[in-house]
């Protein structure tokens, strides 16, 4: 049984060392990373977690999502988006991991996730805003995963696929 919103990641109430989304390098991040990165204050993690307890009085995580600020040369966008862009680094905000439990996969949350980061973000542009989120495929299936919902190539290299989504195509979602 799921919460019924993310909420900010808490060490002390979220289980993290149970997580496991099949994919070793963000079962790391969730487990050694997410909560150091929060309180350096370089990326903020969002968890979805169970409404039912764990032995240990935790609450396992059925997913997550973690978002930091960041930013991209205006070479990188597709010529007819940059050329009307200035000549300084872009704002942006990096999705930097999106996962789901193995044992919720399947049933949609990918998307509810995904929707839900988005929202957030878009919500955080009212206030500092920025030109696009960005993403780091981790393989073909992520890759896969985010152009379904209309991310588009930013760029490849070293066999990473870095896709992005405008906050102009965002606010569309959420503000008709």
């Amino acid at each position: 049984m799921l919460a019924k919103q993310f909420v900010d990641l808490d060490k002390a109430l979220h289980d993290r060392d149970s997580f496991d989304c099949g994919e070793p390098e963000l079962n790391t991040f969730i487990r050694q990373f997410a909560a150091k990165h929060m309180q350096a204050g370089i990326s903020r993690t969002m968890v979805l977690p169970s409404k039912q307890k764990l032995a240990n009085g935790k609450y396992p995580i059925c997913a997550f999502y973690t978002v930091a600020p960041s930013a991209i040369r205006r070479q990188t966008l597709p010529p007819h988006l940059s050329k009307k862009l200035p000549h300084y680094p872009v704002p942006v905000f990096l999705l930097a991991q999106l996962a789901v439990s193995l044992n919720y996969q399947g049933q949609g949350l990918g998307k509810i996730t995904l929707i839900q980061s988005l929202e957030y973000l878009w919500r955080v542009n009212q206030y500092l805003t920025a030109y696009a989120v960005v993403v780091d495929c981790l393989n073909d299936s992520a890759k896969n995963f985010y152009q379904v919902f209309g991310f588009e190539l930013l760029d490849e290299d070293n066999l990473k696929t870095r896709l992005f989504l405008s906050l102009k195509t965002i606010e569309q979602l959420f503000n008709p």
